[in-house]
């Protein structure tokens, strides 16, 4: 535990009730047009959820995710798919949630540690974005390098299979049917500290529905190899 947080990692089905209206109100306080049909169709469609608490109990926090294994390019392998993810804002920063996930993504390895293992995720906003490079020395698409190589066609491949026609191949870009939920003003406005940041101003060019509720689709391999040393220390310690 850090920063007074407390975090738990559990199978969706394990969720009492209770734990789910608490993560759903979480969610409606920073993104509009959240309903409880839409947010518990998609909560079953996620294996894994991790919760933070705060000393007193409250939820301040959770993220939930999907595992599968595939053939993508002929080539067989493992993938987690982050879904609804939040925390509150007092909490930003903190290294709680990211070292949870990264003690998940070290359980996920463990089960098939033969197989390669891909974090597929969709992007909202540029803080999640900005995220990538603090974990990941190459993910795609990044701000910085060429959208070609094994990333880009992987990213191709995992995207039209898992969000098939809300997937746009020429953007990189997943424009839910119908109305879909989206940041809420004040926590998708990019401050002036962050406007002039190269990561930020990536995003904005290659996502600029956004602001609608359009997610940009990013890949970067789960290897130790592929980590910054924070991430690498926390998911080698937990693979032992």
């Amino acid at each position: 535990m850090k920063d007074g947080l407390a975090s738990t990692v559990m199978p969706v089905s394990g969720l009492l009730p209770d734990v789910v209206a608490s993560m759903r109100r979480l969610m409606q306080g920073y993104y509009a047009l959240v309903d409880e049909p839409q947010f518990s169709a998609d909560l079953a469609a996620k294996d894994w959820v991790i919760l933070l608490n705060a000393p007193g109990g409250e939820l301040v926090g959770f993220s939930t995710i999907a595992c599968w294994q595939g053939s993508y390019g002929g080539r067989a392998m493992q993938v987690m798919f982050s879904g609804d993810t939040i925390i509150h804002h007092r909490y930003w920063g903190s290294p709680v949630f990211a070292a949870s996930r990264l003690k998940l993504a070290a359980r996920i390895k463990q089960q098939f540690p033969a197989l390669p293992l891909y974090w597929l995720l969709i992007v909202k906003g540029h803080r999640t974005y900005r995220f990538l490079e603090v974990f990941a020395r190459h993910y795609h698409p990044r701000w910085n390098e060429a959208g070609t190589g094994h990333l880009a066609a992987l990213m191709q491949d995992l995207a039209t299979a898992r969000f098939g026609a809300d997937y746009n191949a020429q953007t990189g870009v997943v424009r839910p049917a119908g109305v879909a939920n989206r940041l809420r003003p004040d926590w998708s406005n990019v401050p002036a500290k962050d406007a002039e940041r190269p990561e930020v101003k990536f995003f904005l060019a290659r996502n600029p529905g956004y602001l609608a509720g359009d997610e940009l689709v990013c890949v970067t391999e789960v290897a130790a190899a592929n980590m910054r040393p924070f991430a690498r220390r926390i998911f080698e310690k937990a693979l032992q």
